[in-house]
Parts: structure tokens; C-alpha cells; sequence
């Protein structure tokens, strides 16, 4: 994918499942809250847990609720972008319209999982 305009799509549709975008939300949110911390702090140590913070739910979103690989595997640019998109977009209330918008509701029962092009 060469825009993000053509990326955004398909990243909703690896996050189809309501579960799967609050656990983003709440991962980074909590690196957001521990990059604060740590520089206000000077506990630099703080940062790298961040990381992990921000990584590790949304991994756990992926795997365990929406069965497919985080886009950051493949896209690591466009999902960094991605998921603060869709943070902004939670964060405003804006997020369930959007989806509605690109007509990605929550998928059906054994339906096979948006494949990247």
C-alpha cells in the first residue's frame, strides 16, 4: 500500500471487534500516561515499558479476540499512524461511526478475516 488513505481501510478491518479497539485504546492510553511519567519523572526506564504497554494490548487483542496478526508486521509505519487515528478517533466518540462509515461491522461467526491485499 502506498497511502494511508488505502492503508486506513483494511487496518479498521483488523479491528472489527469493539473489544479489540478498547484494548487498543486502553494500551495506548497507558503509554501515553507512562511517557508523561517518565519525563516528568526523569525515570527514563518508564519509557521502554511504554513500549511494551502499547504492544502488548493490542497483541492481546489480536490473538485472542480478533484471530489475526496486527497489522504492525507488515506495516509498521502505517499502523503506528493507524492506531493513533483510532485513538483520536475513540477518544471523540468518532470511532463507531467510522466504522460504520467504511461498512466494517463486526464479522460473522467462521466469516474468514480481511486478508491485506
Amino acid at each position: 500500500m502506498k497511502t494511508f488513505a488505502e492503508f486506513w481501510p483494511f487496518y479498521v478491518g483488523e479491528h472489527r471487534r469493539p473489544i479489540t479497539r478498547a484494548l487498543h485504546f486502553a494500551g495506548s492510553s497507558l503509554a501515553l500516561v507512562l511517557v508523561a511519567a517518565g519525563i516528568l519523572t526523569g525515570r527514563w526506564a518508564l519509557l521502554p515499558v511504554a513500549l511494551v504497554q502499547g504492544y502488548a494490548w493490542a497483541w492481546v487483542a489480536h490473538f485472542g479476540f480478533e484471530k489475526n496478526r496486527p497489522a504492525t508486521f507488515k506495516y509498521p509505519l502505517w499502523s503506528l499512524v493507524g492506531d493513533w487515528k483510532m485513538w483520536g478517533l475513540m477518544l471523540t466518540g468518532r470511532m463507531g461511526a467510522e466504522v460504520k462509515r467504511l461498512g466494517l461491522g463486526e464479522p460473522l461467526a467462521g466469516a474468514p478475516q480481511h486478508a491485506p491485499p
